[in-house]
């Protein structure tokens, strides 16, 4: 599930009950969608993988 917090998004792990990931100061629309619906591990990683990549 993706979360507001400071300066941007987070991703909440309710399994862990922690959060995961880096803090994005915007949350794309696929990765919303994604986190918010079937949150497929593989699907995430890839969009997170791919969102870092380009914020460097």
């Amino acid at each position: 599930m993706a979360r507001g917090v400071p300066g941007g998004y987070g991703i909440w792990d309710n399994r862990r009950r922690k959060w995961w990931g880096d803090v994005y100061e915007l949350c794309p629309d696929d990765l919303l969608t994604e986190l918010n619906g079937d949150a497929d591990y593989q699907k995430v990683t890839a969009l997170l993988r791919r969102y870092r990549a380009l914020k460097r």
